[in-house]
């Protein structure tokens, strides 16, 4: 339900500028001064020990962490400006930041509060008049230089937990004259103690082309760390080629539950630093090239946020120092590794093992047996396919594309399978013919990742802009029907897409194209609404992930369930069954009334001006995604 409320919203946030000529105001460069640490004052409970919930440049699923998340003891924490200056913008929206002030300083910065509860003092009562002067409960003001002059340690708003926050807590963010989130810790804020190293999982290792090996296999494989102390071991593993290592951890901090983001990462290869990472700032304009430093495939199928240890092609971030190999480990020989993590206080870990070089062969013994009659999964530009022993010493296959075809050679067997290694930059296979069968794949083109690219067929047309990938990927287009629902299958959900894609869909069924039609993507056992458009029979849209695809119905309005209505308040909790909720509206005797809501409990309530009562007519109309409408009406006394 996120998603459709916010892209509906979107549209309609208000946008004021108040004698500004950019987008907010900055101090004349000749009164900028750097900032010295610890001259910032902690914005909750100065003085008093506080419980960090998440640090900068954490690894999110979409996105880097930008600052430091304030614990609260529930909501209505009052919060305080950091230093002196003036607000230069604020913007209350259903997701994102929620409620947020942005307050600049003489030296430069801007810090940022984030999912308050309400806004206090002058700049509060000023929000509050401009949503009722232009009626939208979701608002984007930018001031001018001292129209709101803050001093420091003043009262700018109560803590809350609107917008994407999961609980109680601010959001705290220290931006550089670039619009970059620096980390608030540089500051030196005693109010947070962090005497304990990052904790390590697993480790995890990749053959980054087809002549390398892992344990005599190609492909990924976890290993599962052995901890004593802050230092970690793992044995020896055998490998050979070119090896990507990754590492799944997270920092902590003493008396605390919660996990932390690591900001330095070293890797040394026989005491050689060949590998270093340090987040040290986010770029908005960049921060979701995050997928390319994760495992995404390990992130989509199981939440886990692996580090890789190397830089892909794709990769475009700039936390990492010039000089050192992009693909990091070539194993040619034995091998010591030791990894370094390091948080923003100086506690360090240690990951420690050995690369046994072992030259590949094509007997493997450690193979796992294969239960199934085949299996196949692509890792980077190689298809792997195990097939199971059908009996007999020879059992080749046959590769087809385009009435071509071809018997490549098994690249290594064990126990009851063969292992085969088809690079997909010189063959896209239609089917493979096997002892256990066919095996038919619906590839249907080599999307490049660096440039414009442009697919078309009888099925949908889809439209690659410049970056769009991160890396090569082998378009897969399938068609079903079910029920008599058309069901598209766009590529695979594990492959990321840096930009938004436009796609065509070309339905084979007849539509009567009416609004409570739309188009939705399949997420978990769910639907998630995708905004789209119906010309000369094909639906146009644009996404941002791949994935399926299906048109459904959606005829039942919203549910509109009352918590409370006085004269002092009004709460509400809606709901809608599956298109979400698209916008509300309520008023009092024919006058609007401001109305705010918190998608993550479905909770709709009034925010009216102060020492006014709700008396007479009320009524409350929600609308979802689809057009369908419910009304709320009852005479209040």
């Amino acid at each position: 339900m996120r998603n459709f409320w916010i892209s509906k919203l979107s549209s309609v946030v208000a946008v004021i500028t108040l004698g500004l000529t950019t987008g907010y105001a900055q101090f004349s460069p000749d009164k900028t001064m750097p900032a010295k640490s610890g001259s910032y004052l902690f914005p909750i409970k100065p003085g008093n020990t506080a419980t960090i919930t998440g640090t900068m440049g954490e690894l999110r699923n979409t996105h880097f962490h930008a600052g430091l998340d304030i614990d609260t003891p529930g909501i209505g924490v009052p919060v305080l400006s950091a230093d002196a200056g003036y607000i230069t913008r604020a913007t209350a929206t259903t997701g994102g930041y929620g409620n947020v002030l942005y307050v600049t300083h003489p030296d430069g910065n801007t810090t940022v509060y984030a999912h308050l509860e309400e806004f206090k003092g002058a700049v509060g009562d000023f929000i509050q008049q401009e949503r009722y002067k232009r009626k939208v409960s979701e608002i984007d003001l930018a001031f001018a230089p001292n129209q709101f002059r803050v001093t420091k340690g003043e009262l700018l708003a109560l803590s809350g937990n609107t917008g994407g926050s999961g609980g109680p807590h601010l959001h705290f963010e220290v931006r550089n004259a670039n619009n970059q989130a620096i980390n608030p810790l540089q500051y030196d804020f005693k109010e947070v103690k962090d005497n304990l190293a990052p904790i390590v999982f697993k480790i995890a290792l990749k053959t980054l082309d087809a002549q390398s090996r892992i344990n005599d296999q190609f492909g990924r494989f976890e290993f599962s760390v052995i901890k004593k102390g802050d230092e970690y071991t793992l044995p020896p593993i055998l490998t050979s080629g070119l090896i990507g290592v990754e590492v799944l951890a997270h920092d902590k901090m003493e008396n605390s539950r919660f996990r932390y983001g690591i900001n330095h990462i070293e890797m040394h290869l026989d005491n050689q630093k060949v590998f270093e990472q340090v987040i040290d700032k986010v770029d908005f304009n960049n921060t979701r090239q995050i997928l390319a430093l994760m495992d995404y495939e390990s992130l989509e199928l199981k939440g886990n946020r692996f580090n890789k240890l190397y830089i892909d092609d794709g990769n475009r971030l700039d936390y990492y120092p010039q000089g050192l190999p992009k693909q990091s480990l070539r194993v040619a020989q034995d091998r010591a590794v030791e990894i370094q993590l390091k948080d923003f206080s100086g506690n360090q870990s240690k990951v420690s093992f050995t690369l046994k070089h072992t030259p590949a062969t094509a007997e493997t013994p450690l193979l796992p047996a294969l239960s199934k009659p085949y299996s196949f999964e692509i890792i980077e530009n190689t298809l792997k396919l195990s097939i199971k022993d059908c009996g007999g010493a020879s059992q080749p296959i046959a590769v087809w594309e385009r009435n071509k075809t071809t018997a490549p050679a098994f690249a290594y067997k064990g126990s009851n399978q063969s292992v085969y290694l088809l690079n997909l930059k010189q063959v896209l296979p239609d089917s493979i013919v096997t002892c256990q069968g066919t095996i038919r794949f619906n590839f249907k083109d080599r999307i490049p990742s660096e440039t414009e690219y442009k697919y078309y067929s009888n099925l949908m047309d889809v439209e690659f802009p410049r970056q769009s990938l991160y890396d090569t990927a082998y378009l897969e287009l399938v068609y079903d029907t079910l029920n008599n629902q058309e069901i598209f299958t766009l590529g695979n959900r594990t492959i990321p897409l840096f930009k938004n894609i436009s796609v065509t869909l070309k339905p084979k069924l007849n539509y009567f194209q009416s609004r409570d039609l739309g188009l939705y993507r399949k997420e978990g056992k769910g639907y998630v609404f995708v905004p789209s458009e119906w010309k000369n029979n094909r639906l146009k849209f644009s996404t941002r992930d791949f994935g399926q695809f299906t048109l459904l119905r959606d005829s039942l309005p919203p549910t509109i369930t009352k918590i409370a209505l006085t004269p002092a308040g009004a709460r509400f909790k809606i709901k809608d069954n599956l298109s979400g909720i698209a916008y509300f509206e309520a008023n009092i005797n024919g006058q609007w009334l401001l109305m705010v809501y918190d998608y993550k409990t479905g909770v709709l309530k009034s925010e009216k001006p102060k020492d006014v009562q709700l008396v007479g007519d009320f009524e409350l109309k929600v609308v979802d995604q689809a057009g369908n409408e419910a009304i709320f009406k009852e005479k209040l006394k």
